[in-house]
């Protein structure tokens, strides 16, 4: 009775497994084959070109990636270049202002129209419509605006002021401020948007409550209404900062790095070594720093966001 009750357990087992692997591999198996196109492009295109990138950044490659090893020399003689240091200071003083002014002009704006205001939806169509341009065409705008010679200095000059100056695209010590208006000018509204949206989703109760219980309107904003909109504030943290990170289209139509290199950017420097340069495995060595700054940024916020998650 024992064998014949071991005999039968095993048997079931067996018969378990097929139908086990059927409901892994055979559940929602359209939708498989559906994902392999994408599948296919992350595992070639992303991770594929990433560790290509990551290889010849090690390599003395020129005009053609086909150089010998050469360790960190590359890198050894990438922040060595002033150039580089320029570019990675200037983005980390740009990526601060623009994500701190961002983020409060988005959210003062957004609580502006959450008031119920009149003409909101023309307001809003408004506010974001300078989104819906590339950053080309934003910087082509902005750089005739700040053209000392025809633009905002030399139409005040004609008209009598002839002490007012505006020419912070030619100013060394200005530029970085004059790429930070261009740049606030376009993203302001579409974070106001996403901010707006998360406002919105607040419950009329919490107002309420707020109200009968005499807390200032501005401390249910920021005790309250904040916290709740984590998700929102997590979104627009990342979309602009990957837009800090690659910031490039925006300095060559305003600046074009200059003048001299005093509006340089890593993401232009990497263009200007690969392609302008011919010099492959610098570019890459510099792409790769860039790569390994996003990491260390969004590591963190993806294990304090999913990570912790699990543990509460």
């Amino acid at each position: 009775m024992a064998d014949t009750a071991v005999h039968t357990r095993e048997g079931a087992e067996q018969a378990a497994r097929p139908s086990l692997l059927n409901r892994i591999f055979l559940h929602n198996l359209s939708g498989k084959i559906a994902a392999i196109p994408m599948m296919a492009t992350v595992l070639i295109v992303f991770i594929g070109c990433t560790v290509w990138t990551i290889y010849f950044s090690f390599t003395n490659s020129r005009l053609l990636p086909t150089g010998k090893f050469v360790g960190f020399d590359q890198y050894e003689r990438l922040f060595a270049t002033s150039r580089w240091n320029v570019s990675v200071t200037n983005l980390v003083t740009y990526g601060v202002f623009s994500l701190v002014f961002t983020l409060g002009i988005g959210f003062l704006l957004a609580v502006l129209m959450d008031q119920k205001i009149r003409f909101e939806s023309a307001f809003r169509t408004i506010m974001l419509y300078p989104f819906a341009l590339s950053f080309i065409v934003t910087g082509l705008v902005w750089q005739w605006i700040m053209n000392p010679t025809l633009g905002l200095q030399g139409t005040m000059r004609n008209l009598g002021w002839e002490s007012f100056t505006f020419d912070w695209i030619a100013n060394p010590r200005m530029v970085l401020f004059a790429l930070l208006i261009a740049g606030l000018w376009q993203g302001v509204g579409f974070c106001m948007v996403l901010m707006l949206a998360g406002l919105r989703g607040v419950d009329e109760e919490i107002w309420k409550a707020a109200r009968v219980d005499g807390i200032p309107t501005w401390r249910t904003y920021v005790s309250v209404v904040l916290p709740m909109m984590r998700g929102v504030l997590v979104t627009a943290v990342v979309l602009i900062g990957s837009g800090i990170v690659r910031l490039y289209d925006l300095v060559v139509a305003l600046t074009n790095g200059g003048p001299g290199i005093s509006s340089e950017v890593p993401a232009k420097y990497v263009y200007n070594y690969m392609f302008g340069g011919g010099n492959i495995g610098q570019g890459l060595a510099a792409a790769t720093m860039m790569l390994v700054t996003v990491l260390i940024i969004m590591v963190p916020w993806a294990y304090l966001e999913f990570g912790g998650r699990g543990r509460r």
